[in-house]
């Protein structure tokens, strides 16, 4: 495996650092600030973002994730790894680039098994970050680790679907520019187990779709993003918006979950390499029991062991990417699997090291560290929990023994 960078990606590297250096840190506290004087926090976007979204384009910074040259930059899983990491550095650095969750997933999905009409309406609008999306599968009322359980209805009445059910943890959906949702539900229980399931697009201004409430992530509300419950009452949408075919979204999803899961990974590296850049800078200005942090033994260990947990997992993505790339998601599947157990607990363990170098400012909003948690935490459940994947490592594992 050959995981050095080509003359193509070092340039992408060099530019996509450079914007975030000149342009997306400095503009964090900006954008929480303008955030916070809106008469509510899911009304309007902070400006800022539209800025830096234009600036972005205007470099050609645009749309990267996409491997596809005539939608994106033409980047294979591996080439995207390190620029992916570099915009998981902020919070609001991936939107920047339209390369944030979950309109990558969803992206890729309209890109692949969308049909002409389907890329025209939604696909085309996303790419140009005119519209943003949400992702509903998630249900309160099932145990959705397993996708096969949900029970969201999708039933054909003449040249329409109807559906019903409640989904939520639907992200995305509270911002005022999302105007489509990829909801998965069952179009015919008596077929085989992974055949039952459908995705089907629904615009959100549909009549019986109704948010009923955003959810907080450990008391954060992700404005103006967020976290949906949604009530899908007697939701009537055309044949034509079907995604792919009947019986296909169980399929769609394993398509879609296995660049997203590798994505959060690719961010949560860059997140934990800017909260081991905080705790160097820290220890260097701060005195305890008569010496610098820096010489305290204990702190030297905590950077000797973020280091190696960083590294361990930057070259187990990379080569799950490689894989992704050379012999496809499939077979790279017992390899997405290990990333998506090892990056979210890897980035956990170096912020709770930098939060305690901080101390009390490490848990307050002052820093961004607190925040930066409680998302990573979330990614040991989101696209999966950890049981589930090490549940497949291990009878992947297994079955070469049997």
């Amino acid at each position: 495996m050959d995981f050095s960078y080509s003359e193509k990606v070092l340039d992408l590297k060099k530019k996509v650092n450079t914007f975030m250096e000149e342009h997306v840190y400095p503009n964090e506290k900006v954008y929480q600030d303008q955030l916070n004087q809106q008469k509510t926090r899911w009304s309007d976007i902070p400006p800022i973002m539209e800025e830096l979204k234009k600036k972005a384009k205007k470099a050609g910074l645009w749309n990267l994730f996409l491997p596809e040259s005539e939608y994106g930059a033409g980047l294979t899983n591996l080439e995207y790894a390190p620029v992916c990491e570099i915009m998981g550095r902020s919070v609001i650095g991936p939107e920047a680039f339209n390369c944030s969750a979950p309109d990558t997933g969803n992206m890729e999905v309209l890109a692949r098994y969308g049909s002409e009409k389907q890329k025209k309406e939604w696909l085309e609008p996303l790419l140009a970050g005119e519209i943003r999306s949400c992702f509903s599968m998630t249900e309160p009322d099932v145990a959705s680790s397993d996708a096969t359980n949900i029970s969201t209805s999708i039933v054909r009445d003449g040249d329409e679907y109807v559906i019903n059910g409640t989904k939520w943890w639907s992200s995305g959906a509270g911002d005022p520019r999302c105007k489509i949702a990829i909801v998965m539900g069952k179009t015919d229980t008596s077929a085989p187990r992974h055949e039952q399931q459908s995705m089907i697009l629904v615009p959100l201004d549909t009549p019986g779709v109704k948010i009923k409430r955003m959810l907080p992530v450990f008391g954060y509300d992700d404005a103006p993003h967020g976290h949906a419950e949604i009530e899908y009452n007697n939701v009537r949408v055309p044949v034509e918006n079907m995604l792919w075919d009947e019986g296909k979204g169980f399929a769609i999803a394993q398509g879609r979950l296995g660049p997203g899961r590798i994505h959060h990974c690719m961010r949560l590296i860059g997140l934990a390499e800017r909260a081991l850049e905080d705790i160097c800078k820290r220890i260097q200005v701060r005195k305890a029991f008569g010496k610098k942090l820096s010489e305290h033994e204990v702190i030297q260990e905590w950077i000797a062991d973020s280091r190696i947990e960083i590294e361990q997992a930057r070259l187990l993505t990379l080569k799950a990417a490689y894989m992704m790339d050379t012999v496809g998601n499939k077979v790279a599947k017992k390899e997405i699997a290990m990333i998506k157990v090892v990056a979210p607990n890897m980035a956990l363990k170096v912020l709770d090291r930098a939060i305690q170098v901080f101390g009390a400012a490490g848990v307050s909003d002052d820093f961004t560290l607190a925040y930066h948690w409680a998302n990573a935490r979330t990614l040991r459940i989101a696209d999966g929990p950890d049981e589930v994947h090490r549940r497949q490592i291990a009878r992947l594992e297994m079955k070469n023994y049997q």
